[in-house]
């Protein structure tokens, strides 16, 4: 059965493009029309842009010019979250405090993207400032998972993982602060990637945790990805913490991997059918002649608490800009206190409030060395165990998430929803990479619902999780 132009992958379209088997208008309209017709029932988009037709005439001419040395991404169109900056149009981090802020510059990868050509079908809802796993904070409603309509879609990059998932653009971007890349990739079926910290510039990206903070792809397979992050990766002059490829040494990729698996991490509270799946996929890849290892990371079950104090305190520290005098939705009152309260009460939603002050409790006098500077310290005990582990094994895998994708208002108290980031956030908190990939389904009300693995390796070893997630999809890279 032949595909739709919409449902092909990139590097599939790029292809197609090349062979003149269909035009660079072409795909944009296949696009363009499927986040149209599904907007009003998925919400994954924000904004849907116009044709840029001066864009969409320069790549096809570049096509036709250049064939295969055109760039891959040239006339592919993308998606990209509403926190990360594309001149002349709003980025509200979803959030009504931003309502209005037009973008006056691009993004570094946004630049990096134009240059390669692609196009961009518009900016994708979220959590607001990206707080959230699910996608259920934006003050511009929810957004619904494809696959269900009735659950979530993760966060709290859930509009760009919604908006490929439903053939509203061939691959997208998002920020990945404590998994908001790799959750929504496992709720929605795709493959997710949350580069090594620093190897992405976040210049244009609204900051929520700056220590944690990285852009990255979404896309449907391992291939597509591993080309929209070849084009935005490098060194930024704008961004002081961005890294060039020679900072770490380049791990090599072995034929067999060596995967290592915190068992002890593993009993309880993760959903039985998808840690069957999880399974089930590790001793496929045994029988190819992987070698599995039970690794010990006791320093892990310390990873979210540790999370949760450090982002907020970050989050606090960010967000203070945001008070309607120098920035933000402006309120006015009798006086410039009522000002200041007025525009924060009006423009923040309630988990951002909820952090804010969490963040700000932790940073202040009398709790600074009770919580934060303790929560640091984890912090480097962390990156020391994984640095330890990965003496022993090239990745290591947990399942993405704990359970498939939920039900709206399910996990409706903030204890429960912050359990949904637990195997992800500890890459966050280390810089190091990870990659969800999906696993397979389980069934729930009678709909099949997707499941991720996911993989971490060390800092600057990304070709790793490619070679990883590549055998469990079967791709050939």
């Amino acid at each position: 059965m032949t595909k739709a132009l919409n449902e092909l992958t990139i590097v599939e379209a790029a292809r197609m493009l090349r062979g003149g088997e269909c035009s660079v208008r072409e795909l944009w309209d296949a696009c363009a029309l499927a986040a149209r017709e599904r907007n009003d029932e998925l919400n994954a988009y924000l904004e849907l842009f116009d044709a840029d037709e001066e864009a969409i005439v320069a790549a096809q001419k570049r096509i036709d010019e250049e064939g295969e040395d055109a760039p891959l991404l040239c006339g592919i169109p993308l998606a990209i979250k509403d926190n990360i900056l594309i001149k002349g149009h709003i980025a509200s981090a979803a959030s009504k405090i931003l309502a209005n802020h037009t973008a006056i510059y691009d993004a570094t990868g946004i630049g990096k993207l134009k240059e390669a050509g692609a196009l961009f079908v518009g900016r994708t809802n979220m959590d607001e400032f990206a707080m959230g796993s699910s996608t259920e904070n934006s003050a511009y409603g929810v957004v619904r998972n494809p696959k269900d309509t009735t659950r979530v879609p993760g966060g709290s990059s859930g509009g760009s993982a919604a908006a490929v998932a439903a053939y509203g653009a061939l691959g997208s971007l998002g920020t990945d602060t404590g998994g908001s890349i790799r959750q929504p990739a496992a709720h929605c079926g795709l493959v997710g990637l949350k580069p090594t910290y620093g190897r992405v510039s976040r210049h244009g990206a609204i900051a929520l945790g700056s220590s944690l903070d990285q852009i990255g792809p979404f896309a449907k397979t391992v291939g597509d990805v591993k080309a929209l992050y070849a084009t935005i990766a490098g060194k930024d002059a704008h961004d002081a913490t961005t890294i060039d490829e020679s900072t770490y040494s380049l791990t090599p990729v072995p034929d067999k991997l060596r995967i290592g698996v915190p068992r002890d991490l593993l009993k309880e509270g993760i959903d039985e059918d998808l840690l069957a799946l999880f399974d089930e996929t590790l001793a496929k890849l045994e029988g190819e002649g992987h070698v599995i290892i039970d690794i010990g990371l006791p320093t892990s079950s310390y990873a979210l608490p540790v999370y949760y104090v450090i982002q907020p305190a970050e989050a606090s520290a960010n967000l203070a800009r945001y008070d309607g005098i120098r920035y933000g939705h402006a309120a006015r009152g009798k006086d410039l206190l009522e000002d200041y309260v007025l525009s924060k009460t009006e423009g923040f939603g309630k988990e951002t409030k909820r952090r804010i002050l969490l963040g700000t409790f932790v940073l202040s006098s009398g709790y600074i060395d009770a919580y934060y500077r303790k929560a640091d310290a984890a912090r480097g005990l962390l990156t020391a165990e994984y640095d330890k582990a990965f003496g022993v094994c090239d990745v290591v895998a947990f399942p993405t998430t704990p359970s498939p994708a939920f039900r709206f208002g399910e996990k409706s108290d903030p204890v429960s929803m912050y359990l949904e980031d637990i195997f992800t956030v500890t890459a966050n908190l280390t810089g190091m990479p990870a990659i969800s990939v999906p696993v397979g389904e389980v069934a729930r009300d009678a709909v099949l619902l997707p499941v991720g693995i996911h993989f971490t390796a060390p800092k600057g070893a990304e070709e790793l999780l490619f070679k990883a997630g590549a055998l469990v999809t079967g791709e050939e890279l």
